[in-house]
């Protein structure tokens, strides 16, 4: 996991990005991720998967009447990770 002061680390329960407050995981923390799990999807993705439902009663929790919809948390958390299969 991303670690360190100064690091773009999530802000639990808000679940914005500590280094530069954008919604967590920011576009540094998703490079940082897929650099240390570069050779492991898979957790990457199982990882992301406990954050993504961490975050999710975190931030129903806070605001119940205008939380993200669950589409936009699922993007948010886990599309970017996913594998990308190239066409030939």
């Amino acid at each position: 996991m991303v670690t360190g002061a100064g690091r773009h680390l999530p802000l639990r329960p808000l679940w914005l990005c500590r280094a530069c407050a954008a919604p967590w995981p920011c576009a540094t923390a998703r490079l940082t991720l897929l650099r240390e799990y570069a050779d492991d999807r898979i957790a990457l993705l199982i990882h992301l998967a406990g954050l993504f439902h961490e975050a999710t009663g975190h931030l129903y929790t806070l605001n119940p009447h205008d939380a993200p919809e669950p589409g936009q948390l699922f993007d948010r958390f886990l599309a970017w990770a996913r594998v990308r299969h190239q066409r030939r």
